[in-house]
């Protein structure tokens, strides 16, 4: 198969990936854009409640999406009433982990004392926090929908929805933001964002369900007619034993990046602002291999459903190729116009100046962050997950954060002074996502060469 044909399967499925993953990343980019016009303190808050959500949602996310490359094996195989099944599994495992998941938002007193946040921050991460913790079960339930479309090759369906949840929250957050005194409505600052975070949740929840019960398409994997499936211990067993080390691999990786900004925190409020900024555009560039990644994945669990090892290892590498080239291309691009795309953020100059100095090592940093994305989806759909945890703890625990702190703090007393501070962090946190990108490929390369395709399929 030429590179050309691999490149027309997965683009048609990356691409509504990629939009619904945009509209996602857009309620933090719309979030940071409006608080940075409210005040630093809230832009502060935002940085460290970001960082503190994200911590906790992202790794259970990883666990519930264990769900696509199981259904997306079955779907390959042919076998629609055990994919509906998994689905209930899912439910399951997603309703147990917001239970957790919002306690510890309820709490954050953790992240606040890392950050050292001030009375006046800590307040403000406290009441942001407190409205995120009634969207986490939302947050976790869509992902299930989510995967299961990208699973059985029809993201569309999340994507629309994603789209319209976006138009809801712009709305809302400006609104409960900068407040609506003709309507009553107190300009809430960096809480306004939490709470429209959350309606705007739960309207997908509803509407995903809406679709799933109408769109005669999801007919044929019986998901209604007999109620939720009890839980059954040996099935959620094994749903866990993938889920649990997929989402290990997602929290380490993400808590890598997330910490940061805790930690930068502690410079001060102008470096964790500048942060702020910096952070957004890379995870919005990120969205793409993330994307393709994905589709990646999805086609591969398919094809090893049913049982076409060849075909799997060819979109594997044309995947991996394909988000590799994209991502030098896009980062050269962002680098070239670096100034006025920060200038969109904000207004404030130092701020500015605290964001350009952490974009210098952007191109390495977004390629190897999107090798690594699509070797490790390749490793999810041949169902490997606990190696890939292994390498990402020694990249971003030991090299990203361990590196990171060594160099922002000087604790040695060499440090020059261009790599102290925010940049250290940024600095190691690209040799962090070197580190796995050539972890990960060479796993995968390991994996393809060993592993036979016709593979059992896990219900």
């Amino acid at each position: 198969m030429r590179f050309a044909d691999s490149v027309g399967r997965i683009v048609p499925l990356a691409w509504p990936v990629f939009i619904g993953q945009l509209a996602v990343l857009a309620f933090a980019t719309i979030d940071t854009v409006f608080v940075a016009r409210s005040s630093a303190a809230d832009l502060a808050a935002l940085a460290i409640g970001s960082a503190a959500f994200v911590t906790v949602f992202i790794g259970f996310m990883g666990v519930v999406m264990a769900l696509g490359p199981i259904v997306g094996r079955l779907f390959g195989a042919g076998d629609l009433a055990q994919a509906g099944r998994a689905v209930h599994k899912a439910v399951w495992v997603a309703i147990a982990l917001s239970a957790v998941g919002s306690t510890l938002l309820l709490f954050p007193q953790p992240f606040l004392t890392l950050a050292q946040a001030s009375p006046e921050v800590a307040g403000k991460v406290r009441l942001y926090l407190t409205a995120l913790a009634f969207s986490l079960p939302a947050s976790l339930l869509f992902t299930i929908f989510r995967g299961f479309n990208t699973a059985v090759s029809r993201p569309k369906a999340a994507m629309l929805i994603q789209v319209g949840g976006l138009a809801l929250k712009v709305p809302l957050s400006a609104a409960l933001v900068f407040g609506v005194p003709a309507l009553g409505i107190p300009a809430l600052g960096v809480a306004g964002c939490g709470v429209a975070t959350a309606v705007s949740m739960w309207a997908q929840v509803a509407i995903g369900w809406m679709v799933l019960r109408r769109d005669p398409f999801y007919e044929r994997f019986a998901l209604f007619g007999r109620g939720l499936d009890r839980p059954e211990a040996a099935a959620i067993k094994a749903q866990l034993k993938l889920g649990i080390p997929m989402g290990s691999s997602i929290l380490i990786d993400v808590t890598g990046f997330a910490f940061m900004a805790i930690f930068i925190a502690r410079l001060g409020t102008t470096a964790v602002a500048g942060h702020q900024l910096a952070a957004n555009l890379v995870s919005l560039m990120f969205m793409v291999p993330l994307a393709l990644g994905n589709a990646t994945g999805a086609l591969v669990a398919q094809r090893l459903g049913a049982r076409d090892a060849r075909d799997a290892d060819r979109l594997a590498w044309h995947g991996l190729g394909l988000a590799c080239a994209i991502a030098a291309l896009l980062s050269l691009g962002v680098l070239a116009g670096r100034v006025p795309i920060l200038s969109l953020y904000t207004a404030d100059g130092a701020v500015i100046a605290a964001a350009l100095p952490l974009l210098a090592w952007l191109a390495v940093f977004h390629v190897a962050d999107a090798a690594a994305a699509v070797a490790a989806a390749v490793l999810r759909a041949h169902q490997i997950a606990l190696v890939p945890v292994l390498i990402y703890a020694f990249a971003q625990w030991g090299v990203g954060m361990g590196g990171g702190w060594l160099l922002a703090f000087d604790t040695s007393g060499h440090v020059p002074a261009a790599l102290r501070g925010a940049p250290g962090y940024w600095v190691a946190s690209t040799a962090a996502l070197t580190v796995a990108a050539i972890g990960l490929t060479l796993l995968m390369r390991f994996t393809l060469r060993v592993r036979p395709g016709a593979l059992p399929v896990a219900a």
